[in-house]
């Protein structure tokens, strides 16, 4: 029988004399643990590692400068994270690499053995969860008995009701359910459900309880905004989710003005019926709108809307998204969301539209008001690897991510980043969360079921195909001449076997707009992978080549599995080589 361990540890050499402690000290809490100092000489050191990380019950990875280099240490990382082992320790303060910086990490910079320290009681902890199950407690291997726990507060703010007889409102009741959750987010002593899950809810009228116990949440927030003219009237509720009891209740009729009053007021509210403490610097936090300006708050919310709501690929959202916050910062030049979302929209029309726009520096102006926004980070990152700085790239999308964890844009930039530098299966858990984080997300949910695919895990691959063009047909139907989606859904209609209506799709989209390059590379990329059609493929991209102005976009072409089966072809070889000539791109001179 081979030799199986409850613990392996698994270091960069330069971590030896760390790795060695903690080993010694789990082993004296009862654990059995190995390490590669114990190799059998007779054995193949890949076969050995292999088999211990196969039978261990945790898998603890020590990160420091040098493990993160490290692809043996790395690959033993992401097989402890499929298996659900992962336990991590960071030795030098330095973070783990994506994506195991989304995984909670004990802290042990500086750490000299003291067992009484918070970073080695959460590793020691963890171990003990993994190895002997939930609840127990690391310095006991017998069952502990049940102890009572004190129950966290948690709520759902389900999307407000609309009052004002007007659809085109819907913006403003939409912004202030998400604004008051983002708000009560801010707070650590209460756990909040993220915005696109509650608003998996909207227009359905449910029972609260019911709600509170799908989402195993304590309490839920409801309420509806009217609006009309400069008068706002509110109504808001706050329901014990175990009883339906309301535990608060308000109605606030003021003037539009005092709208940012009012969200103070709510957000107040809350917190004194949850009995939650409410940190100085969280309640600053919640304070800081961004803007007093309401004309300005007005515009950013419709503005946002079209970026949540409106459909990824469509020029005309983007141009309006544009104009809305160009609007909005020049009634208020120091309201940093608002300029984050311009460059964000720029960045949309430069490197999905082509259009010559530049979103670095809204982005730059962004930060300068408000260096802890996410997006604008994101924005940096993507410029910086547009000019080759790829460490730099990685480093803001870190920033972005330890900010916001919850954020679309961090999540969507770093799975990029991740897949064009060829670490496709470490980006699926970043595209994952993207396309869970927003449900009219058909990019990122389509991007999974190529890199499904890579992996050879066919049934995800289906899957994420269904979901794609689920949200594909609402786009389509709302807007049948959208060519970026009907492009990108005939690959996904390709992998669920409607080869003819995918055909069709990609046969329109061309015909809508033949110059539209990224849906002309997505055709491609269809007919390369599932439909068998390499010259199509072929065809679909020389205009690709020609036009593109992308750095990023080329390192992706030379990431994409999707194209495996034309790479080989001189003629894309050739037209490959040409673009990254005709774009400075330094392999082209070899």
């Amino acid at each position: 029988m081979p030799d199986t361990r409850d613990v392996f540890i698994s270091y960069a050499r330069p971590s030896e004399d760390e790795a060695h402690r903690i080993a010694e000290l789990l082993r004296e809490q009862g654990f059995s643990v190995w390490r590669d100092d114990e190799l059998p000489a007779h054995r193949a050191y890949s076969d050995v590692i292999e088999e211990r990380l196969k039978s261990a019950k945790a898998v603890v990875v020590l990160w420091s400068g040098e493990s993160a280099k490290s692809h043996w240490v790395r690959a033993e990382a992401d097989s402890a994270r499929e298996a659900g082992t992962l336990v991590q320790a960071k030795l030098d303060g330095a973070l783990p690499p994506m994506p195991f910086n989304q995984i909670q990490c004990a802290d042990l910079s500086g750490w000299g053995g003291d067992t009484g320290s918070a970073g080695w009681r959460k590793l020691e902890g963890s171990v003990a969860a993994l190895v002997r199950g939930p609840g127990e407690d690391a310095s006991s291997p017998e069952p502990s008995a049940p102890r009572a726990q004190a129950v966290r507060a948690s709520i759902c703010v389900l999307p407000f009701v609309n009052m004002s007889g007007e659809p085109e409102q819907e913006y403003f009741s939409d912004g202030i359910s998400e604004d008051i959750t983002t708000d009560l987010s801010k707070i650590s002593a209460l756990e909040v459900v993220a915005r696109n899950t509650a608003f998996s809810f909207k227009g359905q009228n449910p029972n609260v309880e019911e709600v509170a116990k799908q989402l195993s949440v304590t309490h839920v927030l409801e309420g509806s905004v009217r609006k009309a003219g400069n008068r706002i009237r509110i109504n808001a509720q706050l329901i014990d989710g175990s009883t339906g009891k309301h535990l608060w209740a308000d109605r606030f009729d003021r003037d539009l003005d005092d709208i940012f009053a009012i969200q103070d007021e709510i957000s107040k509210a809350i917190v004194d019926a949850l009995k939650v403490k409410l940190l100085p610097t969280e309640k600053k936090a919640i304070e800081r709108r961004g803007t007093s300006n309401v004309e300005a708050y007005n515009l950013y919310l419709m503005a946002r809307q079209q970026w949540i709501q409106g459909s990824y690929g469509e020029l005309s959202r983007d141009k309006a998204i544009v104009r809305f916050c160009k609007q909005a910062v020049e009634l208020d030049p120091g309201y940093a969301q608002a300029w984050a979302l311009l460059g964000l929209a720029q960045l949309e029309l430069r490197f999905v539209h082509g259009l010559d726009e530049n979103g670095l520096p809204a982005a730059e102006r962004a930060l300068e008001i408000n260096p802890d926004l996410p997006e604008a980070h994101c924005i940096k990152a993507r410029y910086l690897e547009e000019d080759g700085r790829a460490q730099e790239a990685e480093q803001q999308v870190r920033s972005a991510l330890k900010l916001e964890p919850e954020s679309w844009e961090a999540n969507r930039e770093a799975a990029r980043i991740l897949f064009r530098s060829g670490h496709i299966r470490e980006s699926i858990p970043f595209f994952e969360k993207a396309a869970s984080l927003m449900d009219t997300d058909w990019r990122n949910a389509a991007m999974l079921i190529t890199c499904y695919s890579a992996i050879e895990d066919q049934a995800k691959a289906r899957s994420a195909a269904k979901t794609a063009v689920t949200r594909l047909e609402a786009v389509i139907a709302n807007n049948p001449t959208n060519c970026s989606a009907l492009a990108m859904g005939s690959g996904a209609l390709a992998v669920l076997g409607e080869h003819e209506r995918a055909r069709d799709w990609a046969r329109r989209a061309l015909l809508l707009d033949p110059d539209n390059l990224l849906g002309r590379y997505n055709i491609a990329c269809a007919l390369a992978h599932d439909l068998n059609d390499p010259e199509g493929a072929l065809d679909a991209l020389r205009p690709y080549f020609e036009c593109t102005s992308s750095t990023t976009e080329i390192r992706h072409v030379e990431a994409d599995p999707d194209l495996d089966s034309i790479r080989n072809d001189p003629r894309f070889q050739d037209m490959l080589a040409s673009a990254k000539q005709r774009l400075g791109m330094a392999e082209a001179a070899e």
